[in-house]
């Protein structure tokens, strides 16, 4: 499987994201007014993940931070390890 090639998420797509998931994020529930949310691939672009808008979700720092390159786990029977 061939890693996509990351590019900067403009600023309209970043708050597109954002406003979609009620800036909350989409692993814990924590929102803006709790902690630091990001933008996160769904499927990591080393996995093959796309820049596309529908492989993007609002995480909180610490559950992006723990994720790092895995699947997330709701999308893990999708795909084999």
């Amino acid at each position: 499987m061939a890693k996509t090639p990351r590019i900067p998420i403009p600023p309209e797509v970043r708050n597109y994201v954002f406003e979609r998931d009620r800036y909350q994020c989409k692993s814990c529930g924590k929102t803006k007014l709790d902690t630091q949310l990001t933008i996160d691939h769904i499927i990591p672009l080393a996995r093959g993940g796309q820049n596309d808008i529908s492989n993007l979700q609002t995480l909180c720092l610490p559950c992006n931070q723990q994720k790092q390159h895995n699947l997330d786990p709701r999308f893990r029977r999708h795909f084999s390890n």
